[in-house]
């Protein structure tokens, strides 16, 4: 059974699975606002028993974001960049999100930075020519990989992976969706999720979908989670990638 190890690679500590000995396919997976890289890294058992025998070809890297909660009191917690919680909470109560929409949230071109840093590292150290890139996260991690996919100095994804997203950067992105139009992107969404509310999601969707980018979205009946039909589905999608 493949195991994890701890590494850093580029700028950013890293839980590394590898599906095999030699894998090919980086899959680039960040953890959300107030969680670590340790949150998302059981993802990778799960896809790997999902994928048989195409598991080999895939090496997960689960980054570490670079900002502490600690000041906050959680001490184990990370950031990819700050967050006001009650403004948020707010702003989801008095149905103003759509506002947040438009804003470029302060920190997160260094964490995209950083975060390219790190994936371009990745992929030179993986042998084979064309090797597609997978990458994608939970909730802040979503939109950061959104917004690297579409700002970033790395190469466009084969498959991004957004779940319980949002829009930020809604301008940026919007002048850089072309770079999606060969990325396959898997977006799920909770329809009862208290923290980034559903219609946002849609509005994300409708965003991705009028720019034709080949979008499979799926929307599911609970909170801000990822859930077990999302596990499934992706796995699906990464196995896809693996030539027969």
């Amino acid at each position: 059974m493949p195991t994890a190890h701890r590494t850093r690679i580029g700028p950013l500590n890293c839980i590394v699975v590898d599906g095999g000995e030699s894998p090919t396919i980086p899959v680039v997976i960040c953890h959300g606002y107030g969680a670590s890289y340790e949150d998302l890294a059981p993802l990778s058992g799960e896809w790997i028993a999902l994928l048989g025998e195409k598991a080999k070809a895939f090496k997960f890297v689960f980054p570490d974001a670079p900002h502490s909660l600690e000041a906050l009191g959680m001490p184990d917690a990370r950031a990819w960049w700050p967050i006001n919680m009650a403004q948020l909470a707010e702003a989801v109560q008095a149905s103003q999100f759509d506002e947040l929409h438009e804003q470029v949230p302060p920190g997160i071109d260094h964490s995209r930075e950083k975060l390219c840093e790190t994936i371009n590292c990745l992929c030179e150290s993986i042998q084979g020519e064309s090797t597609p890139l997978v990458m994608g996260g939970f909730s802040q991690g979503a939109m950061l990989t959104m917004d690297t996919a579409l700002r970033g100095t790395v190469q466009s994804p084969a498959l991004l992976l957004q779940f319980s997203g949002t829009i930020v950067c809604k301008p940026q992105w919007q002048a850089n969706l072309n770079r999606l139009h060969e990325t396959t992107v898997f977006q799920s969404h909770g329809e009862i999720d208290p923290i980034l509310p559903y219609s946002s999601a849609v509005s994300l969707h409708e965003m991705l979908r009028d720019a034709n980018v080949p979008i499979d979205f799926h929307s599911f009946m609970g909170p801000h989670t990822i859930d077990v039909d999302s596990v499934q589905r992706t796995a699906i999608a990464l196995a896809n990638l693996v030539a027969e």
